[in-house]
């Protein structure tokens, strides 16, 4: 069934996620949602994503312009800016789906401003299973919950992090322990390859209780996310391992695909399962 009123979503970021998302729009989520413009401060990749929609006037001139036409804002930039936008969109009383999820630890602020003004942040599960049953064992006492990341060489090339550390990945000759942490450390370290971590604590709200290991290989092909989580409900273990996304090696394809599928689920008003 098609909506009347389709919901008009906006997507700040054209990179590889911002491209794809804009993309189904036009496929898959044409029956619930249309695309109200995009903007990134890169001309060159707003003006490419334009032509390939073969779309016209959809090229927001500023953030604010943006915001001012959708109902539903995509933050895909993951930079440190996006705590910014984030507040931009919710002061203008609009709903914004989060992909720096790094960004919205320790950021209460923002939850609260979102509930005050009766809008939501969308926070999708990316490239692990298993968060809706996060989401539940913590309603009860739990004991700890760890997270074990791995990913190839590539997914590290020219991190900033690494190389303060005078850690040359390409010298990498065997399995090798990148990182071993808390949440906030890796966070800090790892702003652009650990959004996971950051939301298994917005999950399970206990971010002390959360321990980050990154490992790396040269033998790895996939990205892999390993879950245990311990607590009066029983125990969680997942493992899913991701290839990575065509147009982006530092991101794992399912993290792609769990943001079409949240909007879709906003847009059509069926959540299952979060």
């Amino acid at each position: 069934m098609v909506r009347k009123n389709k919901v008009k979503v906006g997507i700040i970021g054209c990179g590889a996620i911002g491209s794809r998302v804009a993309q189904s729009l036009f496929k898959d989520l044409k029956d619930d949602c249309q695309l109200a413009g995009i903007f990134d401060v890169d001309a060159q990749k707003v003006q490419k994503l334009a032509q390939s929609l073969l779309v016209k006037n959809v090229v927001k001139p500023s953030i604010k312009e943006l915001i001012k036409s959708a109902d539903l804002i995509i933050e895909s930039i993951n930079t440190t800016q996006a705590r910014d936008i984030v507040q931009q969109v919710l002061k203008a009383k609009k709903n914004v789906l989060v992909m720096s999820i790094g960004q919205m630890l320790n950021a209460e602020n923002l939850f609260e401003l979102a509930k005050k003004n009766n809008c939501r942040i969308l926070i999708p599960s990316g490239a692990i299973a298993g968060v809706d049953a996060i989401k539940a064992g913590h309603l009860v006492k739990f004991s700890f919950l760890t997270h074990t990341t791995r990913k190839p060489l590539a997914g590290f090339k020219n991190d900033p992090y690494l190389l303060k550390k005078g850690i040359d990945v390409s010298q990498i000759t065997q399995e090798t322990v990148l990182f071993d942490g808390t949440v906030d450390q890796a966070v800090k370290a790892f702003p652009r390859n650990i959004n996971v971590a950051a939301t298994l604590s917005l999950a399970c709200q206990n971010k002390k209780k959360v321990r980050v290991k990154i490992i790396t290989s040269p033998e790895y092909k996939e990205n892999s996310h390993e879950i245990e989580m311990v607590g009066d409900f029983g125990r969680i273990l997942t493992k899913t391992v991701n290839v990575v996304c065509p147009d982006n090696p530092k991101t794992s394809y399912l993290a792609v695909l769990s943001v079409i599928q949240t909007i879709k689920q906003f847009c059509s008003g069926v959540f299952i399962g979060t």
